[in-house]
């Protein structure tokens, strides 16, 4: 298309190759190979040759070559690029997006080039237009062919190739709220132990912990373990965290706002919540700067008119990203023995913010929890978190593998060897903050935690990667299993039984208050 674009536009003008090559400061073979299709121009010449003919980028890399009048080059009003964080625009995210499309199965690497050169270019208005151009390009990319996985995100036909797994009944008696108190304590718990560490890398972060007495992990990091000396040592920034022994109750922090979110939305919506429901609430309860990643992006969507499904994969990199598993509890928690429905109402929450796997990883987390009420067996808590997603995906694929090696009794330092630290990278930030690679930290910490909560949230943050989203998944799934009761007091005491959170108008909640408003939306 680009090709026969090229030629068109010089033809229209009656240029003949040699002046073309003239005008652009190339040779007369380099035209010859653009307009045959056996190179492309450069990033620079495709922007000096929409000036020169009065095109638009887009009519003129994948569209009709005619002259328009959609884009012209005069003096505009325009954003400050330098000002816009490059983690949540588009053109500066386009490695990120290129390996996304990838791990997706689209065939895509013949772009690859393209999308580097536009990388390379200064932030400002050519880059986005190339940027909008390269995103068209991408999102009409076919399948790969050979592609290994089948990994939909629509949900009638998630649960037509998923298992899943039969309800149990449950009655709502002092039990079940002891399960529920324990399942909001661990989670709370889980994520102070991993927060002051978020972002700490494992080349950094096993060093630390050794230094300090505390690998294996057996307890919570503290201020008191900090000197001026050992700060120094380290790149990450260990000063000013929310330390244990300095704070008076949790902290607020996206994994736990989520939960009281929730809360809420099913107090102001019900329990039949719509995807829209969900957006509307994320624009109502909390600024732009309290989501990341993958929800910063679906947020900027929702302000623009991208509803949900679009607003989750709309110029939406990390559409994969951890972000939506973090999110999946309070859906487990609400259906306590019915899996299927907590992954449903999980799908609803997911949906408007990621796809595929990103879609999986809160369904089987959700599941997890609801299964985890009515039962002890943390092999099984799994296998049926995994019915609820399909078996032809990656997360299911790896996540068994993680369960197989267990069975076969690889150790711990193993199993992450083989099914982690082999295929993914924490010092890349696209598989630190993966779906995929932190529900396998998930999944080996509560298998191989062995039902002691302290083991099984340290196994959990000491691996590394999102420490804080990792510790709080597992300490909610065991928090579930063993109740409020049994998690003993060196972990809960710190809590103090309180949360901040970011919510407006909300602040700092009592847990004892969640659990009992959180038994209230569980049917009779």
């Amino acid at each position: 298309m680009i090709a026969e674009n090229i030629a068109a536009l010089r033809k229209s003008r009656h240029l003949s190759q040699e002046k073309m090559a003239d005008l652009f400061g190339v040779s007369r073979q380099a035209i010859q190979k653009w307009e045959s299709g056996a190179a492309l121009p450069e990033v620079g010449k495709l922007i000096d040759m929409a000036k020169m003919f009065g095109v638009s980028l887009d009519s003129l890399l994948c569209g009709s070559a005619a002259t328009t009048d959609e884009i012209r080059f005069e003096k505009r009003i325009e954003p400050s690029y330098h000002a816009l964080e490059d983690w949540e625009t588009y053109s500066c995210l386009l490695e990120t997006e290129f390996t996304q499309c990838m791990e997706e199965g689209r065939d895509v690497q013949h772009l690859h080039g393209l999308l580097s050169e536009i990388s390379k270019l200064p932030n400002g208005k050519y880059k986005e237009a190339f940027a909008d151009t390269a995103f068209s390009l991408l999102m009409h990319a076919p399948q790969r062919k050979g592609y290994a996985y089948y990994e939909p995100s629509d949900y009638e036909e998630i649960r037509r190739i998923s298992r899943h797994s039969p309800a149990a009944a449950v009655k709502k008696d002092a039990a079940l709220a002891d399960k529920i108190k324990g399942a909001w304590l661990g989670r709370v718990c889980g994520c102070l132990l991993g927060k002051p560490v978020e972002g700490m890398r494992l080349n950094e972060l096993v060093p630390f912990l050794k230094e300090t007495g505390n690998y294996p992990m057996h307890r919570y990091i503290h201020a008191s373990d900090l000197t001026d000396e050992l700060c120094a040592k380290y790149t990450f920034e260990l000063k000013g965290k929310c330390y244990p022994d300095v704070i008076p109750h949790a902290p607020s922090d996206d994994d736990t706002n989520y939960l009281v979110m929730a809360n809420l939305l099913v107090r102001q919506a019900g329990r039949a919540f719509t995807p829209t429901d969900v957006s509307k609430a994320w624009l109502a309860l909390q600024s732009k700067n309290a989501y990341f990643t993958a929800e910063r992006i679906a947020y900027r969507n929702f302000m623009n008119g991208f509803l949900p499904p679009e607003s989750a994969w709309y110029k939406n990199p990390y559409r994969e990203w951890i972000g939506a598993q973090i999110r999946g509890d309070y859906f487990g928690y609400i259906n306590p023995g019915n899996p299927e429905a907590a992954a449903e109402m999980a799908f609803r929450d997911a949906s408007i913010s990621h796809v595929k796997n990103g879609i999986y990883g809160e369904m089987f987390v959700a599941a997890m929890l609801a299964k985890a009420a009515v039962c002890s067996d943390m092999e099984e808590i799994i296998r049926t978190g995994l019915s609820e997603i399909p078996g032809s995906s990656r997360l299911f694929e790896q996540v068994s593998r993680v369960l197989e090696a267990y069975l076969a009794g690889a150790s711990f330092e193993e199993t992450l060897q083989t099914c982690l630290y082999c295929r993914y990278d924490d010092q890349n930030g696209h598989h630190w903050c993966h779906t995929i690679s932190n529900a396998l930290i998930v999944t080996a910490a509560l298998l191989y935690g062995g039902g002691n909560f302290g083991k099984t949230v340290c196994l959990a943050v000491q691996s590394g990667f999102d420490t804080d989203c990792n510790g709080a998944t597992a300490g909610s799934v065991l928090g579930m299993v063993i109740g409020g009761a049994a998690i003993p007091p060196e972990w809960a005491r710190p809590v103090n039984g309180l949360l901040d959170s970011t919510i407006f108008g909300v602040e700092t909640v009592s847990l004892d208050d969640m659990a009992e408003s959180t038994l209230s939306h569980i049917p009779e």
